[in-house]
């Protein structure tokens, strides 16, 4: 939605929070399914409920989110996207760097051979306690007092996906899971010069400019305006009108699907997802 409405007026940078380098205490399978179920019903994203072999660490995979952001600048997002799709709809164990390199294969504009070869390069592992100190300090401030950090240890930490907006020496965070609306207040606050582009009147502007393909629920949260619900069947039912015209192409994703302008390549192909399962 920011993305949408205020194009280059935000420079955007992705810091990892890198939880863990081996699963958590108390982590299984199980565990882990019936959390991205949680999710799926209650954010209407893309998750598949088939337990995975194993529990996961997400270390491995946030390094190379840190190594991607080095190599290929303005494409981390998109590798994030990625390793999103590859993690809560199939049963890659993104912990293993063959898994890895797989799932950031299908972003365009990617060596993901290069990124994985970077992993443990003094550079990538440098940038990548930096990002681990910068997301440990939310001591004291608004996220921590609002309820929504946690503690790793001693630190506290900001929870995702946290997003800290700064502006001619201002600083506004707004911490964990935060109606959009919160986001867009911060924004107005810092800076109001900024140009607000209004939803399109249907989907196809939204995928021709989201080049790496966007969810249903995506297209229904950008489509709806100021203080209107996104209508998630509407949004599809235009959706499938401009599949069966050939005009865009519906890949599926777990129990839902990734749609994208036909005939342009797209980040994290869900088609060659492996293990995807609704």
């Amino acid at each position: 939605m920011l993305r949408w409405r205020y194009r280059d007026g935000i420079v955007w940078r992705l810091v990892v929070i890198a939880l863990r380098e081996k699963p958590g205490e108390g982590s299984t399978p199980a565990r882990q399914a019936r959390s991205s179920r949680y999710f799926r019903d209650r954010y209407g994203m893309p998750f598949s409920a088939q337990p995975k072999e194993r529990p996961i660490a997400t270390g491995r995979a946030c390094r190379a989110l840190v190594a991607t952001r080095l190599l290929h600048p303005g494409r981390e997002i998109a590798a994030m996207r990625a390793l999103q799709f590859a993690w809560f709809n199939t049963t890659e164990l993104l912990d293993c760097d063959e898994a890895i390199e797989r799932a950031l294969a299908r972003v365009v504009g990617i060596d993901a051979k290069a990124v994985i070869a970077a992993l443990d390069a003094p550079e990538v592992i440098a940038a990548y306690e930096a990002d681990k100190t910068q997301t440990r300090n939310a001591a004291g401030g608004a996220t921590q007092y609002q309820g929504k950090a946690a503690l790793d240890g001693e630190l506290v930490r900001y929870t995702a996906p946290s997003v800290v907006f700064e502006s001619g020496g201002r600083r506004l965070e707004v911490g964990g899971f935060q109606p959009l609306e919160a986001y867009d207040v911060a924004i107005a606050n810092l800076d109001h010069s900024l140009g607000r582009h209004l939803p399109p009147d249907g989907p196809l502007p939204l995928l021709e400019y989201f080049g790496d393909g966007l969810t249903t629920q995506e297209v229904a949260t950008l489509l709806a305006g100021n203080l209107v619900d996104p209508d998630r069947a509407a949004a599809e039912e235009a959706l499938i009108e401009l599949a069966a015209d050939g005009a865009i192409a519906r890949e599926a994703l777990g129990n839902d699907a990734l749609w994208h302008v036909a005939g342009k390549a797209v980040a994290a192909s869900a088609a060659a997802l492996a293990g995807v399962a609704p």
